[in-house]
This record gives structure tokens, C-alpha cells and sequence, in this order.
């Protein structure tokens, strides 16, 4: 293969084009993100049940749905909150499921809760299946307006949504925080009873006026005619003129009796603000696959494009702006790669010499460059996870490249043409070479197989690594010989008796070896007393799983007690927005009330909607003020909040749970579930360094309860319905019919006038209708006493079984991670006495970063096995492969002392690399072993040919692991690759050495090869 690529130039030329051009081109047409896409696996399915207790609501429509559920295959798992009037469940599936599996899937749920529809208890609705939980909007604006009504900001916000649906690359618009409208009904009661005319009555009237109805068809003279009567209720005055009273008395009309007005309903669902303004949320998603800063910019024309359309005084403020954070991202991590490879070619020219540096630095360009092309035939796009990956390959990348250089640069020295220096060099080297490559590779599979949501996340690390090491072999045989000779063709070849080992590097380096082969059983003991310290020293490292973003955007969650209306909400948390505002530093500030944001980025996790919970979304300055703000914001909550319950937290990387630390726990009775929790929420609260501790149910909240008299209520006439009725139109009114609007169907809702409306003193003087008596009567007849009681607001289940949860956080702040806080708590957790049939569960990132490694570690075995394997058929025994591998424990001496020394954590991704390291070192290793092999049958010293390989290896091995650690020095500024480079710094560092010191210890031992006295 050499011989043809030395002969033929015009094929060389034009692998060199074709990889050239063709990665250039794909590189320009990739899509672009920040990071890569991973599959939310989740639906969502309501079921609204009104007037229901909690308990109601999961005996009678959340465990039949459950049950349904529960028989479909691919399920992880099942979660659920029964709330008053309302059931939410939550349905996870396995990660081995895959993306195109998702539709089928969903249908067979929407199937299984449809068959359940039908043991459902009258009056719950339709359950509502959205399978759309994880669209990604990663555009986000606000639309505000002073001196505009929410109407006014709807109608506008309904407009721009069509028109950026209709952009390129957009896939949807969705809208958050509209103010719903509603036809308030307000009855006087006493007018009402002073005309005999019952509350159902109105109710029939209003459900069947604007009831569309088939009116049949009409055929005459061979024509179709549809028929459709006039009579519903065009406007507000239509039907304020609706005739309310029966027969021929005294005509009364709906105006007669009640104030009907079309207004925003009392209860809002969700409030949005923005900088402490109403608003209204405009979510943009893009097409999979696409550029987005290109759609972005394509967003931004159409916006200013529509400016001139937009009434004055409105405006749109950016929350979230996933283009430009994407070009952002790119354009750094370009630039990172850029100095990376500068760093490489620099060291290379500055070790091997101008030539040899800038002929490996061209090398290298043509891989990671024809890479692009192999990444975009992959589908695989432009993100954080896949330029890392080039950046942590390049030192491996120009591995084979300097092993065929360097060869090739000692044949020229000893007097060999540049032809048979290339033959003699890539006929030695070419199937070891490939073995290493392999071997690195099947490093990284365990990334590639992993089959969960992290092993989706980052799964382009392992492809971009597999083709680019690959690429890198086939250029290092092909395209290097053939430049070597074009960079190399004025220098004459030597006599062949200069030795090219006789520098003072090489000298020391050999006197080590020497020195370690002669002291072998010391230098031995010396290594596993240095493992053994880091083995006890890695107990001191931090552990952590993914970290914080670097965009400076941080959360703050804001818990009002249980039982807190909507409006006390907003108004509460507006204080709060107002110390922010004020804060230097703060870019922006987006508030969600009754809810969480639309979900903005794959790690942001919108909360469910629960009327007592607001969020912050704060954006800041930059990374260093976003640290100052928490710690100012923390100081507020604490000052003139205390009484809440709050959680601080940076904008996280990768999958995140609900909380890092999580303790569950599981049984049938709510009371003991609950004094449970209020043990483990005081250990939490007692902790150091534990903030935002609450508990998943809340605390308990008051319930008015009329007790109903049923036997004397049936003598009367009066149904527990009816008093419902009574009492729903004298508190917050029930919805009695729909009104149409053109596209939109506004509730009707009846109510009692202002003055007749929550009076709890007087609810016993209430006016009941009675079909046996055909008159009201006062409800004082029908209810004993009206009594208050306690009752929880949320049951929780999980996988069918209740389940409360202590929720607590490590204080973001201080430093410490889940891990440290978890180890220090958990003794004493775990040291409760449970009831029989009660048990314990620890969730949080405990829970997420165990799911993530035992994914890693399901498929750490065949990598492992895949790399042993190939080692034993290039050696063709068992010794040295066994000589190999016996280095790999010795990486942890490196990786515990670089994360000890930078203080970094243990992150899931400094796991990444030590896992990694495994490759390089036996790449590393392979390459000295191999040596060997070549340098004993020239020389009649078994000890002499292991020194000489060493050192003759000592450049080859030192440029691969120097170009990959300098080429890593700029992923250490980036949050999410730091630990990981420090880790393959620290770890190859130590390696290197390891490999050309310890390794001919080792294979000395193994080989029984003995220096002699006078050696």
C-alpha cells in the first residue's frame, strides 16, 4: 500500500482533495448545537376530576389509569400526583428505547389509557395524553406591553406565532401564559329565590344555547340543503337576553337576575412577568438535524420584519436565545480546537524539528478535517461533545503519524533511502499500529454502547473518536510517507554511523531504565506503595456528576405553603423580583407563577402546576456575577422570605434530576409516610451545607367540610349535588356552558354577585333547591355542622405505590458536592427503624449518576475483553499482553493526583477519561513492546535490546502523550470537559513515564531477564 501511494502521486493528491474538500464542505452544511439532542422519554397524562379529594382522585381515576398503563412493555417508570380535582401522571420509558420507537409507543399509551376511559367515575374528563414533554423550545421571548390588556398581548402573540411558524427550520411555536378569558355569570341569589327559578335550570339553559347540533339535510328538486336554525348566542347581549323563566308568568331574562360580563378569569392557570411586567411566552422549536444559528438569524430578519406590524409600546425580550448560545459555543470550541492543534504542530516542530512538525501538523489537518465528512455521513453535527472529542483525540490522532515519522527519520539517519525507510517502517509497524488503534478505540465503546440517557448524551464522543483514530491509521501508512518524501527531498541520507540515540535525553533515559531493571523488585514495590497511597487518597477527591453550564443563567424556585392561591403567589414573589431587579449585574429576569418555564433547554425540567409554586429565571452579566447573585438572592429569601420553602440553582449540564439529593420512602399510610419524612427533613435541615430541604407532599392544608344530613336531604329533596351546586355558585362558581367565539370557546362560569360570595360564616343560610318541594329551602336543613380539617393536598405514587420524598440540595455556594453531603447524611438515614412494609430509596443524582455508570459498566466488559483479546493475537501470547496490561491500575496514580491537586471533582466525565486512559497506555505500550520484538533478534543481550527498544522509543511515546495533554489545556476553561482534561492529563503524565520505566521492569520480570554484574 505505501509502495502505491510513493509511486502514484496523482492519488495521493487526490485522497489528500477528496478528504480536504469533502470535509470542508460537510463541515459547512453540518447543524450546529451547544450540545447534543438526547430523547425525552416521557408523556404526560391529566385526567381532571372536579370536586374530588386527592385520595378521591387516586382511588377512582389514578390507579385505573395506572393499572392500564402498567401492562405495556418498554415501561421504566410510572409516576403520579393526585391533587384535588386533578390526576397528573407521568409515564418514563426505558432508555434502551429508542427515538424511532417513540410513536409507536406513544400510541399504544394513548390505546391503553383510552381503555381505561371507560372505569373512570362520572363526571371525570377525557384524560389528555401529551407526548410533546420534551419539545425543546430553544428560542424564547417575552412579549410585554405597558398600558395593554392580556387580550391585547394574546391576540398579538397568536399573530406572531403564525407568522414564525411559517420559518424555515422552524418545527413549532408554542405560547405560555396567557391570561384565560371567561363569561362570568353573576347571580343574585335572593332574586333568584324570590322567582323560583333553580339553579339547574340556568345551567340547562346555558349548556344547550351555544350547543352546536346536527339539524339534518333538506332535498329538493335534486339538491342538498344543510339546515341550520338561527338563535345561538352571538354576543354578550345576545345572551344576556336568554329567557330564563318557564311558562306563561312573568317573562324574565338572563339581565333580569345576573351581571353577565366577559372578563379574565379570576384563577389564572400560569402567570408569566418579565423584568416584574405581565407577559406572554413565545417558545420557538426548531426541525431536528438543522443549523440553528442559521434558522436563528432567519428568526431575527422575521422578527424585524414584523416590527413594523407590532402596535406601539409592545415589545419582545429574550429569555433564551439557543442560536446565538449555539454560535457561541461552536465559534469557541473552533477556536479551542484551532489552538489545540497549534499546540501540537508547535511542540512537534520544537521536538521532531521544523519539517517533521509541520509535516505531522499537515497530517493531522487532512484527518480532522476529513473527519467532518465521516461525522456528517453519521448525522452527527456540530456540538460541545463532538469537537471535545477531536480536541481529546488529537494527541491520539498523531500518534501513528509520528511513529511512521519518526522511523522513517531514523532510517534516513542510518543511511537508508527514503523508499525503504517507508517500506522498512509501515511493514513493521502498520498491523501493531492498527491494533493500538483498536485498542484506544475500544477505550471509548463503552460510551458508544452505553444505553441510557447519558450514554445518548454523549454518544458522539465515542463515533468522532472511532472514525478520526481510524482516518489517522489509514493517513499515517498513506498520505505520511508519501509527504515525508516530498518534505524530506533535500535531505541527503547519513553515512549510517551516526546513532540517532546518543542525546542527553536519550543517555538519562537509559540510565533510569538501567537503574529500575537492576532495583527491579524495588522499583516494583515502590509502584504499589505509590498505588496504594492514591487508592487511599482518592477517598479525599470530590465526587460529582455532571457540572453547571457556563451560561450565566441561574433558577430560583419559590414555595408558598400548600394551599396558597395563585394571586397571594404572584404578589408575594413579586417582592422578590424587586430585590432582584435591583441587583447590578442582572441582565434579565423572566418569572413563572403556578408553574414552570417552557422547557428552554433538554437539562431544564419545567415543574408541574401547582397554584403555590413561582420560579426566577435570573440571567446574569456573566459566570462570576451569576455566582455573587445567587449569594445576594440566598441573603433576601433568608431575610424576608423565611417562611417559604426556596431552591438556588445554576443552569445544569447533561441530565438532571428533580433534586441531587433525594431520600424516598414507601408505604400505604400517609401518616406514617409523613412522620417519616419529618424525621429525614430535620437530619437535612441539621446538615451543613444542605439548603432548599422540603418535603414532595407538602404540608397538609385546611378543608371547610359541610357535614350532609343524607337521610333527612333525601326526605327534602335535595341531592349531595345539589348542595355542591349551592355551594360552588356562592364560592368560586361553577362552569355552566361554553361560549363561541369564533376559534375560541371561553367557559361560562355562574356565580354568586361580589356580596353573596365567600362567606364561610353564612353558608348554613345558603338557598338550596328542592325538586320534591319545587322551592328552596336553606341548607341549614340538609348540613349538621360545618367542621375543618387537615388533609394532605398531593399523594404521590411511584410505580404504583405511595411514595413521599424528602428533597434537599448541596449549598451551591460552598463547593461541596451531593456525593459528600450524601455520605455524611446517609449513615444516619439509613439508621431509622421502619415499620414492616415500609422501605427506603435513594434518589437525586445518587440515583441518576448510578443509572449513567451502570449503563458505562454493562458495556465496559466487552471493551475491555475486545482490547485484552487483541493484544493476545498481536503478540501471539499470553506474557507480554499480561506485561501490558499490568500498567493499567498504575493510570489512577496520575488521574487521584491531578484532581487532588486542581481540587476537581470526580465528575461522570474525569470517569470518561480514566476509562480512556486505558487505551492510550496500552497504545503507548504496544508500540514499546513491539519495539522489543524487533530489537531481540539483533542483538545476543536479551537486556540490551529491552534498554535499546525503551529508548528508542522514549520520542515517539513522549510526543503521543505530550501532544494529547497540551492539546487538552484549552477544554480545561470549559465547565463540562475540566475534570475530564485534568484527569487525561494527570493520568497520561504519569502513564508515559510508567510505560518506558516500569513496563521493562515488568517485561524483564516476566521474561526472567537478568542484567549481568558487569553490565
Amino acid at each position: 500500500m505505501v509502495d502505491y501511494f510513493l509511486r502514484h502521486r496523482a492519488a495521493s493528491y487526490l485522497m489528500t482533495v477528496v478528504l480536504l474538500a469533502g470535509g470542508a464542505l460537510s463541515f459547512l452544511g453540518m447543524g450546529q448545537l451547544e450540545f447534543p439532542e438526547f430523547t425525552i422519554r416521557n408523556a404526560l397524562i391529566t385526567t381532571q376530576y372536579p370536586g374530588a379529594t386527592p385520595e378521591e382522585v387516586e382511588q377512582e381515576v389514578t390507579s385505573t389509569l395506572e393499572e392500564s398503563i402498567q401492562e405495556m412493555s418498554s415501561i421504566k417508570r410510572v409516576s403520579s400526583v393526585s391533587s384535588d380535582g386533578l390526576s397528573q401522571i407521568t409515564v418514563e420509558l426505558d432508555s434502551t428505547v429508542q427515538s424511532e420507537e417513540l410513536e409507536q409507543l406513544w400510541d399504544s399509551l394513548r390505546r391503553k389509557v383510552q381503555d381505561a376511559q371507560a372505569a373512570l367515575p362520572p363526571g371525570a374528563s377525557q384524560s389528555r395524553v401529551n407526548d410533546d414533554f420534551g419539545d425543546v423550545f430553544g428560542f424564547m421571548v417575552n412579549l410585554t406591553g405597558d398600558g395593554y390588556s392580556m387580550p391585547d398581548l394574546a391576540d398579538h402573540a397568536d399573530f406572531l406565532k403564525r407568522e414564525l411558524a411559517l420559518v424555515n427550520g422552524v418545527a413549532k411555536v408554542s405560547l405560555s401564559g396567557e391570561h384565560e378569558e371567561r363569561i362570568y355569570i353573576e347571580v343574585d341569589r335572593e332574586r333568584l329565590r324570590a322567582l323560583n327559578i333553580p339553579l339547574s335550570r340556568l345551567q340547562q339553559l346555558l349548556e344547550t344555547q351555544n350547543a352546536v347540533a346536527d339539524s339534518g339535510h333538506l332535498k329538493q328538486d335534486g339538491r342538498r340543503f344543510r339546515i341550520t336554525p338561527t338563535g345561538s348566542a352571538a354576543n354578550i347581549e345576545d345572551l344576556r337576553a336568554l329567557i330564563v323563566s318557564e311558562g306563561d308568568g312573568e317573562l324574565v331574562r338572563l339581565s333580569d337576575i345576573a351581571d353577565v360580563n366577559r372578563e379574565l378569569a379570576e384563577q389564572p392557570q400560569q402567570l408569566y412577568r418579565d423584568m416584574g411586567r405581565p407577559a406572554i411566552s413565545l417558545g420557538v422549536s426548531f426541525e431536528s438535524g438543522v443549523n440553528v444559528v442559521e434558522v436563528g438569524e432567519r428568526l431575527q430578519q422575521r422578527l424585524a420584519e414584523l416590527q413594523t406590524r407590532t402596535p406601539l409600546g409592545m415589545e419582545l425580550n429574550v429569555v433564551y436565545d439557543q442560536p446565538q448560545v449555539v454560535d457561541e459555543a461552536v465559534s469557541g470550541f473552533l477556536m479551542s480546537l484551532l489552538q489545540a492543534v497549534a499546540i501540537v504542530i508547535v511542540v512537534l516542530m520544537l521536538f521532531m524539528g521544523w519539517r517533521s512538525g509541520l509535516l505531522m501538523g499537515f497530517i493531522l489537518l487532512i484527518t480532522i478535517v476529513g473527519t467532518f465528512m465521516l461525522m456528517r455521513f453519521q448525522g452527527l453535527q456540530l456540538e460541545k461533545i463532538s469537537l471535545g472529542a477531536l480536541i481529546i483525540a488529537l494527541g491520539m490522532l498523531v500518534d501513528n503519524a509520528i511513529v511512521v515519522t519518526e522511523g522513517m527519520l531514523v532510517g534516513l539517519k542510518r543511511g537508508q533511502s527514503i523508499r525503504d525507510s517507508a517500506h522498512q517502517v509501515v511493514s513493521q509497524n502498520a498491523w501493531p499500529l492498527l491494533a493500538a488503534t483498536l485498542i484506544a478505540i475500544a477505550a471509548f465503546a463503552p460510551i458508544g454502547l452505553s444505553p441510557d440517557t447519558t450514554g445518548e448524551f454523549i454518544g458522539s464522543l465515542f463515533f468522532v473518536l472511532l472514525y478520526s483514530l481510524l482516518l489517522s491509521w489509514i493517513t499515517a501508512l498513506t498520505l505520511t510517507p508519501f509527504y515525508f518524501k516530498l518534505f524530506f527531498r533535500n535531505v541527503a541520507p547519513g553515512d549510517g554511523q551516526e546513532d540517532p540515540y546518543k542525546g542527553v535525553v536519550y543517555r538519562f533515559v537509559g540510565r533510569v531504565i538501567i537503574a529500575g531493571i537492576r532495583w527491579r523488585w524495588l522499583t516494583l514495590a515502590l509502584m504499589v506503595a505509590v498505588l496504594a497511597g492514591a487508592v487511599v487518597g482518592f477517598g479525599s477527591v470530590k465526587n460529582a456528576f455532571f457540572p453547571a453550564s457556563n451560561t450565566p443563567i441561574f433558577f430560583v424556585d419559590y414555595r408558598t405553603p400548600e394551599g396558597t392561591d395563585i394571586l397571594e403567589t404572584q404578589r408575594r414573589v413579586s417582592e422578590l423580583e424587586e430585590s432582584v431587579m435591583e441587583m447590578p449585574g442582572v441582565r434579565h429576569l423572566t418569572t413563572t407563577v403556578g408553574g414552570g418555564a417552557q422547557r428552554f433547554t433538554l437539562t431544564y425540567s419545567p415543574e408541574d402546576r401547582y397554584a403555590s409554586y413561582a420560579q426566577l429565571i435570573v440571567e446574569t452579566d456573566d459566570k462570576a456575577t451569576q455566582h455573587d447573585r445567587m449569594a445576594d438572592v440566598e441573603k433576601v429569601l433568608e431575610r424576608d422570605h423565611s417562611d417559604i420553602d426556596y431552591k438556588i440553582a445554576p443552569l445544569e449540564v447533561g441530565p438532571a434530576p428533580k433534586a441531587k439529593l433525594e431520600a424516598r420512602f414507601y408505604g400505604s399510610d400517609p401518616a406514617v409516610l409523613r412522620q417519616l419524612g419529618d424525621q429525614v427533613e430535620a437530619m437535612f435541615r441539621d446538615t451543613p451545607h444542605m439548603t432548599s430541604v422540603r418535603t414532595s407532599w407538602r404540608n397538609r392544608v385546611q378543608v371547610i367540610e359541610p357535614v350532609f344530613l343524607e337521610d333527612t336531604a333525601r326526605r327534602l329533596g335535595v341531592s349531595r349535588e345539589d348542595l355542591a351546586s349551592t355551594l360552588a355558585l356562592s364560592t368560586s362558581g361553577s362552569q355552566v356552558g361554553v361560549y363561541r367565539d369564533g376559534s375560541d370557546l371561553i367557559p361560562i362560569v355562574a356565580r354568586a354577585i361580589p356580596e353573596q360570595r365567600h362567606d364561610v360564616d353564612n353558608l348554613g343560610s345558603l338557598n338550596v333547591w328542592s325538586d320534591e318541594q319545587s322551592r328552596y329551602i336553606t341548607a341549614d336543613q340538609v348540613i349538621s355542622d360545618i367542621t375543618t380539617q387537615a388533609a394532605d393536598p398531593l399523594i404521590m405514587r411511584r410505580n404504583r405505590e405511595r411514595m413521599l420524598a424528602v428533597y434537599g440540595e448541596p449549598d451551591p455556594l460552598s463547593g461541596v458536592t451531593a456525593a459528600s453531603v450524601l455520605a455524611e447524611i446517609r449513615p444516619r438515614v439509613e439508621a431509622i427503624d421502619l415499620p414492616s412494609g415500609y422501605r427506603l430509596e435513594w434518589g437525586g443524582e445518587y440515583e441518576t449518576a448510578g443509572e449513567a455508570q451502570s449503563g458505562l459498566f454493562a458495556s465496559l466488559p466487552l471493551g475491555i475483553v475486545m482490547m485484552f483479546i487483541l493484544t493476545v493475537v498481536l503478540f501471539n501470547n499470553f506474557r507480554q499482553p499480561l506485561a501490558i496490561w499490568s500498567l493499567v491500575p498504575l493510570t489512577i496514580i496520575g488521574v487521584v493526583g491531578a484532581l487532588l491537586l486542581t481540587g476537581m471533582p470526580f465528575s461522570f466525565m474525569a470517569l470518561l477519561g480514566t476509562l480512556s486512559l486505558i487505551g492510550m497506555v496500552i497504545k503507548n505500550a504496544i508500540v514499546l513492546v513491539e519495539e522489543i520484538n524487533v530489537q531481540l533478534p539483533l542483538h545476543q543481550d536479551r537486556y540490551h535490546a529491552v534498554v535499546q527498544a525503551a529508548v528508542s522509543r522514549v520520542r515517539p511515546v513522549s510526543m503521543a502523550a505530550l501532544t494529547t495533554m497540551l492539546g487538552m489545556i484549552p477544554l480545561i476553561s470549559d465547565a463540562f470537559f475540566a475534570s475530564m482534561a485534568v484527569a487525561l492529563i494527570g493520568g497520561l503524565g504519569v502513564a508515559t513515564l510508567l510505560t518506558l520505566i516500569v513496563l521493562p521492569v515488568v517485561y524483564c520480570v516476566f521474561y526472567r531477564i537478568r542484567i549481568h554484574p558487569d553490565k
